[in-house]
């Protein structure tokens, strides 16, 4: 596009990659990197952190009396890193647990930092024919509204103040509601039907998690995408589980998956038995069904992106000018050499402990992270140009990229679950790579309106990169270890028996040498890591998947060690998904009926012209999640009724409300990892909660859902309420 011009002409030297604006984008990437992990593992969700993040940083940048626009879409690009490595993360390595293995930080470190840097340098050859070259036929809807935020700072609008608002009185609710901090009110209020004599309804709940970040997403991403999302729940928890309850509750023996009667099960165990199995075989065939949609799209992308490569090498030669400085061909085919090498070398002498293979396995992970890497990197980078980051089919991309690996160990004899860890890793980078390379695309598209300059956003992403793994690992196993729990559960176990899916589990990551076990009546006991063997089941006919504490001394079971990930608290849908392909396609035990129902299920819901991923994945979460989700989605359908009433247009990306909801969402993430943080602090010492308040006549599910109400009030008011010009 000759005729183009951009906000900040090529010929004008503006300050850029400044010391403040890549320290501002570090801080940024650390904190939406840890909230985007908090809130993700949490709601199986991410919401875009660049607009946000433009609009505190466009208020607090000033060159020369006026907003600092280059170095704005440095602090944006650099802190827009942190969320979307974060995204590729929680997708898929926390099924390294789901899987039997332990979930090391320097692990998360290495991959998350290796599948980032792919995703950055195996763009490189597509900026110019994505971002350049078809400027007004790829709209990359995200960048565009985030290029509009800057130009409405740099031109005097203040919407900083709207952000900030929604920060502080998100923070201050989230400080009374969460259960970890003060606790006034009950963090999730239940009701659990159980009518008459015949017990209509018995199995079901229904329940909120009323957080301020739940609340947010919703508001942000709209009435029709959380009441699809609620839908998913409803049909779990209010129709499935009442009736596996009406028709297994005179049953005296437990039905697979489940290793205890059904009449004995509540609400939660329903779910965690039955409705995961079933929801994971949704989630997977509606990402099959939308990548295959997507599939014209794809072959277009390849198609474009490897002709428009041929055409690039000779354009090299000239001086570029300024808002086409970027990183040469060279440097991006050395790295990427390089950084394959370099995984090779970490999968061969820093294995997943428990799960070490051969040098020929290992070499061939290598390349099937170049062949699917490049593959769904220039796939994922036009894509987020027709149709928005939103609804860029990562998971799709990640479980088509998981078939293939298991399928080809599975031709080649490789089943044992070391290969399962190695599939996982493989499908880990590959999904950082391409989460990171959609973002990527949408933030060179920023620079690209506003006039920055490629090299500069290039560095400041590798930068923001490095920074923000530091928080995605220190925050994945501080929710795991904050979370976990210690339930009694009892059963006699003859440890020199055969016992197929479980073996005995040597030094665990994350098991303390003393904690505290919850028994039935409520009461905890300290107990301490000598006194047990720990036990991993996973594919047993006899004990559900996870982990126990078997005792030598009585020669039994005594105790079931539930980690943070994967519990209800913060469920991780996708990388659970993951866990479930791997699983089913190696070892060939799966609750078949229960994922096939799931399958099914989605193809219906597809029939009826419903997008079946977000069903799906309300399907699989807990109704908690998608209940609160939906109260955000019912404001949000408020205002813009109210809105069109008034003679205006539905609120777009960049409105008071989503700004009021942004605040809310980074709000309930930093106070909830603070209240992990109290927590960890709780188990590893065993002491009480230093801030928490006595539970008094305030503490009742009636308060926790009047002051949820009050909150969702604010933020039908502030969405209302006009940004100042």
């Amino acid at each position: 596009m000759p005729d183009f011009q951009p906000f900040v002409p090529p010929g004008e030297d503006r300050p850029e990659f400044t010391f403040r604006a890549v320290l501002l984008g570090s801080l940024f990437g650390i904190i939406f990197g840890a909230v985007t992990v908090y809130v993700g593992l949490k709601a199986g969700l991410t919401v875009a952190a660049s607009i946000p993040i433009a609009v505190i940083s466009i208020s607090l940048l000033r060159h020369k009396g006026r907003p600092s626009v280059l170095e704005t879409i440095i602090v944006q690009t650099c802190g827009n890193a942190g969320q979307s490595i974060a995204a590729g993360v929680i997708f898929t390595l926390p099924a390294l647990i789901f899987l039997g293995f332990d979930l090391e930080y320097f692990r998360i470190f290495m991959l998350a930092l290796i599948g980032g840097y792919l995703g950055v340098l195996f763009m490189v050859p597509l900026r110019r024919p994505l971002i350049v070259e078809e400027h007004g036929v790829l709209q990359f809807p995200e960048g565009t509204a985030c290029a509009d935020v800057i130009k409405a700072g740099a031109s005097g609008g203040s919407t900083a103040s709207r952000v900030l608002m929604g920060l502080g009185l998100g923070a201050l609710y989230a400080a009374f509601q969460n259960e970890n901090l003060l606790g006034a009110w009950p963090g999730t209020p239940e009701f659990r039907p159980d009518f008459g004599s015949t017990h209509v309804l018995k199995g079901a709940s229904i329940k909120a998690d009323a957080t301020s970040e739940y609340l947010g997403v919703g508001y942000i991403i709209g009435a029709k995408t959380a009441g699809i999302m609620f839908a998913g729940g409803v049909f779990s928890w209010l129709v499935l589980m009442p009736m596996l309850y009406f028709f297994g509750k005179d049953l005296p023996s437990p039905i697979y998956p489940g290793t205890v009667p059904i009449a004995q099960m509540g609400p939660s165990e329903l779910w965690a038995t039955y409705i995961r199995p079933m929801g994971a075989g949704a989630v997977a065939a509606a990402g099959l069904i939308t990548l295959f949609k997507t599939l014209p799209t794809i072959i277009g992308a390849l198609r474009s992106g490897f002709k428009n490569m041929r055409k690039n090498s000779a354009a090299d030669t000239a001086a570029p000018l300024r808002t086409e400085h970027d990183l040469s061909m060279s440097v991006a085919v050395i790295g990427s050499i390089a950084l394959i090498i370099l995984m090779f070398l970490f999968l061969e002498f820093k294995p997943v402990p428990g799960a070490q293979v051969g040098v020929l396995a290992n070499l061939g992970a290598a390349l099937l992270i170049v062949i699917f890497g490049f593959l769904f990197v220039t796939v994922s980078s036009r894509i987020v140009g027709l149709i928005g980051s939103s609804a860029n089919p990562i998971s799709g991309m990640t479980i088509a990229t998981l078939m293939a690996t298991s399928a080809i160990f599975l031709v080649n004899g490789w089943t044992a679950p070391a290969f399962g860890a190695l599939a996982i890793t493989i499908g880990g980078v590959v999904c950082i790579a391409s989460a990171e390379a959609g973002d990527t695309s949408q933030d060179l598209k920023t620079g690209y309106l506003l006039g920055a300059t490629p090299i500069k956003q290039r560095f400041a992403f590798l930068i923001g990169i490095t920074v923000s793994t530091i928080a995605i690992g220190v925050t994945l196993n501080l929710m795991n270890q904050g979370l976990q729990e210690f339930r009694e559960a009892p059963r006699p176990w003859n440890i020199s028996a055969s016992h197929p899916g479980v073996a005995v589990q040597e030094n665990p990551h994350g098991l303390l040498d003393q904690f505290s076990v919850k028994g039935a009546n409520g009461t905890s006991l300290l107990h301490h890591k000598s006194e047990y063997v720990v036990l991993n089941a996973l594919g047993s006919p006899e004990l559900a998947d996870g982990k126990y504490l078997y005792s030598p001394a009585s020669g039994r079971i005594e105790v079931q060690w539930i980690p943070g990930i994967g519990s209800e608290k913060a469920a991780a849908p996708q990388a659970r998904l993951m866990a479930t392909v791997i699983n089913g396609i190696l070892s060939r035990k799966l609750p078949w009926g229960l994922v096939m129902l799931g399958v099914f299920l989605v193809i219906g819901v597809e029939l009826l012209g419903v997008r079946s991923l977000t069903f799906a994945v309300g399907a699989y979460l807990s109704i908690g999640t998608t209940l609160a989700i939906f109260t955000g989605g019912v404001v949000r359908w408020l205002v813009d009724a109210a809105v069109q009433k008034a003679g205006g247009t539905d609120e777009g990306d960049v409105s008071p409300g989503s700004l009021f909801a942004s605040g809310l969402i980074a709000a309930g993430g930093i106070m909830g990892l603070l209240g992990v943080a109290f927590k960890f602090y709780e188990t590893t010492w065993d002491k009480e909660n230093p801030i928490g308040l006595p539970h008094t006549f305030v503490y009742n599910d009636i308060v926790s859902v009047v002051a949820f109400a009050a909150l969702a009030f604010s933020l039908y008011y502030f969405a209302r309420k006009p940004l100042k010009k």
